[in-house]
């Protein structure tokens, strides 16, 4: 169970509310009448929990839980133990996340400006906003209905923000243009200036070059805390509709990522590198400059992109090279220590 003190949890909810909220079909044996009253992982759940098992190795938990209902793929519902409530559904990890915000919807956001918000007259603030205390949001700012303005951010000059969106806690917005229902979590730095200088030969004195651009957040982006993405020295950095940063991620000047990217957390894009749509960045890897990947292209863990990487492909190691053939090196390093 949650704890309550920081989630408030809705419900109980009947278990056929739960398989439409799910998108899943009943069990033979499950009653749609029964009532659920939380969502639990598999070794915790209870007989009024909805669980869900996703990944096989998980199995043993499954055999032996006491879950009063399951959200499960077809072809696992044998695993299940008797009188366990199942909930079938090709995709059980999404339909958890569906019947999770369900039981824990995001808290009602209480409008409000603080009496110690600093506000330029110039800035245009729309219906039932909540900007919370020592908050600054300078002039000619425009910020659309139902957004939420944490304590202490720093709203720059001319920015824009769309309607639903929360900016958290010390985040600090500048040079920016930022969509609807976008997610800037605490201490998110956008729109400082690009790492972009010219060093002269024989002095070595390096010369900033002025960053003009801007950032273009697009709608429904969530940027975890503590990550920064640099304003384009000339053309915009663009972030994708839908894209999900995890937290201390660096975005460089120019760079442009596509529809739902995922970065997760320590990645790196260097300047006017490319993502398209929906390609992955694992925790710790690195993408070299003016580098493209392709529409689902994925780079694993740790990992360095120094070439494009084509769409659908998956590279691993530093330098990223495809996956087999990083996994085949390793397998014949294995090999070569065992012989000594």
């Amino acid at each position: 169970m949650a704890d309550p003190r920081f989630f408030d949890r809705a419900g109980p909810f009947p278990l056929g509310v739960v398989a439409e909220l799910a998108d899943a079909t009943l069990g033979a044996n499950a009653d749609p009448g029964r009532e659920m009253t939380d969502v639990a992982p598999l070794q915790s759940a209870g007989p009024r929990d909805v669980s869900f098992f996703d990944n096989r190795r998980y199995a043993d938990s499954l055999g032996v839980s006491t879950a009063g209902s399951c959200l499960i793929r077809p072809s696992d519902t044998g695993k299940a133990p008797p009188g366990m409530a199942l909930l079938v559904t090709e995709a059980p990890y999404l339909s958890f996340a569906r019947v999770s915000r369900a039981f824990y919807p995001v808290p009602a956001m209480e409008p409000g400006i603080a009496p110690t918000a600093a506000i330029d007259p110039t800035a245009a603030i729309g219906p039932d906003c909540r900007v919370d205390h020592f908050a600054v949001i300078e002039a000619n700012v425009s910020i659309g209905a139902r957004c939420h303005i944490g304590p202490q951010a720093v709203i720059g000059k001319g920015v824009s923000i769309g309607e639903d969106s929360r900016i958290g806690a010390g985040c600090s917005l500048g040079h920016c243009i930022v969509g609807s229902r976008v997610r800037l979590f605490a201490g998110v730095r956008i729109g400082e200036d690009g790492f972009g200088f010219a060093t002269e030969r024989e002095s070595g004195i390096h010369v900033d070059i002025p960053q003009i651009g801007r950032v273009v957040i697009e709608d429904d982006v969530a940027v975890g805390a503590n990550s920064t993405i640099d304003r384009g020295a000339g053309p915009d950095t663009v972030i994708g509709q839908g894209t999900r940063i995890d937290n201390l991620v660096q975005i460089g000047h120019n760079v442009v990522l596509g529809r739902g990217c995922i970065i997760v957390a320590q990645a790196g894009v260097a300047g006017s590198a490319e993502l398209g749509d929906f390609a992955v960045l694992a925790a710790q890897s690195g993408v070299a400059g003016h580098i493209k990947v392709g529409v689902r292209g994925r780079v694993a863990a740790m990992s360095g992109a120094m070439r494009d990487v084509a769409d659908g492909e998956t590279v691993a190691g530093a330098p990223a090279m495809p996956i087999k053939q990083f996994f085949r090196g390793i397998a014949s390093l294995k090999r070569l220590s065992e012989r000594e």
